[in-house]
């Protein structure tokens, strides 16, 4: 039972630690491809973490888990975890981590059928501003303009996605700017970037109080636009795709005086201004690998009484 308490302070310890030292971190501004990496290991190590200390729990709690879980273990390797306590707390445990699974399964199902709702709603309203003309198929184009008179362009994911833009837009983008413009939208679509907004979604609505989920949703959302914005500076350039940025939001206040400081717009913009070096290609992969370790370590954790037992 000592396995499954060590899981669940590791799964508690994780949640509370990372968000603070990823924050401190400067790195990720810089390599916000990587950074994602890290995110998505840490909430999985968290998870997996408590995921392990539930079938501990409810090995220790009942037999016939016990049975289930460790039928063709040798019997050295069950009796090293100690399964003999016949107190209520383990059951409890278990039920516990249990109900979190299932209200964490709960909560990506609701985002997903939101996500699809908004999706059917937006494509509705597409189809009554640019009605299809005869013989042409919904979403057969990659590019659609709508009439409008703000600037805007947004991608709309889905089997075929689509790239939708108004006509102010087209007015204000010049040269190669529309091709950045439709470059970072691409970015996302190719990384399928509206994932991880749900799974991230999911995880901090269902748990607000847990720090590294609320933290892993805002990230998320700063970390894709980032890395889509350096999909399209690689292809047209930083100047180019800062410049659409501008064109796009100029009219939106959001690079006025009285902007907040976390405004990620102003953020996105001074980076591709003032780019700073990437890092190197051995530290990129030293912490792609270390990020890979993290969720072994529950595993570790959870498997050390049987690797002693087995010598």
């Amino acid at each position: 039972m000592m396995v499954s308490l060590a899981l669940l302070l590791l799964g508690a310890l994780a949640a509370v630690v990372a968000p603070r030292l990823l924050s401190r971190a400067e790195w990720p501004e810089r390599e916000p491809v990587v950074a994602l990496w890290v995110w998505q290991c840490v909430v999985a190590a968290v998870l997996l973490s408590f995921a392990l200390s539930m079938v501990l729990s409810a090995a220790t709690a009942w037999q016939a888990v016990r049975g289930h879980i460790f039928a063709p273990a040798p019997r050295g390797v069950v009796e090293a975890y100690a399964f003999g306590s016949h107190q209520p707390w383990p059951a409890l445990l278990a039920v516990l981590l249990a109900g979190g699974g299932l209200w964490t399964v709960a909560m990506l199902t609701r985002e997903i059928h939101r996500s699809r709702r908004r999706r059917r709603r937006r494509r509705a309203e597409l189809l009554v501003r640019s009605p299809l003309l005869p013989g042409e198929e919904s979403g057969g184009e990659p590019l659609v303009v709508l009439e409008g008179e703000r600037p805007d362009a947004w991608w709309l994911p889905g089997a075929a996605p689509q790239l939708v833009i108004t006509t102010a837009a087209l007015r204000r983008l010049k040269g190669r700017q529309l091709d950045a413009v439709l470059a970072h939208e691409q970015g996302h679509a190719r990384a399928r970037h509206d994932w991880l907004r749900h799974c991230s979604g999911a995880l901090a609505n269902g748990f607000p109080q847990v720090p590294v989920f609320a933290a892993f949703r805002d990230e998320m959302h700063r970390l894709v636009e980032l890395a889509a914005d350096d999909v399209a500076s690689r292809r047209f350039g930083r100047l180019t795709i800062a410049l659409a940025l501008v064109e796009l939001n100029e009219e939106r206040g959001v690079f006025g005086p009285a902007t907040t400081a976390n405004g990620l717009l102003p953020q996105r913009v001074n980076r591709l201004l003032s780019p700073v070096p990437r890092l190197t290609a051995g530290r990129r992969l030293r912490l792609t690998a270390a990020a890979a370790a993290v969720p072994v370590i529950p595993l570790l954790v959870a498997f050390v009484p049987a690797l002693r037992a087995l010598g």
